[in-house]
């Protein structure tokens, strides 16, 4: 699992492979992440506002309290994923 908890990753990762990786708290904001792999991480608490997500894959990912304003998700695959509080309040599950 990789671990990247607080990194700035303000550059393009296009087509890298990210599946399970552990970014909580992440800094993404304005990254490019269009068509990554990030099914099944863990964005709880990132900073993805502004992102360019386009296709990317974000199943059963963990985007709990994750900052998503003004992200580009067109065409992203968001089943499974969670979505709310990060502290146990209201939820929210992405059906697939």
């Amino acid at each position: 699992m990789r671990t990247c908890t607080g990194l700035n990753m303000r550059r393009i990762l296009n087509d890298a492979g990210m599946h399970g990786a552990d970014l909580r708290g992440a800094v993404l904001h304005g990254a490019s992440l269009n068509e990554v792999d990030l099914s099944g991480a863990d964005l709880s608490l990132a900073d993805i506002g502004g992102a360019d997500l386009r296709d990317a894959d974000l199943s059963g990912a963990n985007l709990r309290g994750a900052d998503l304003r003004e992200a580009d998700l067109r065409g992203a695959d968001l089943s499974g994923a969670v979505f709310g509080d990060p502290h146990g309040g209201v939820m929210y599950y992405v059906a697939s």
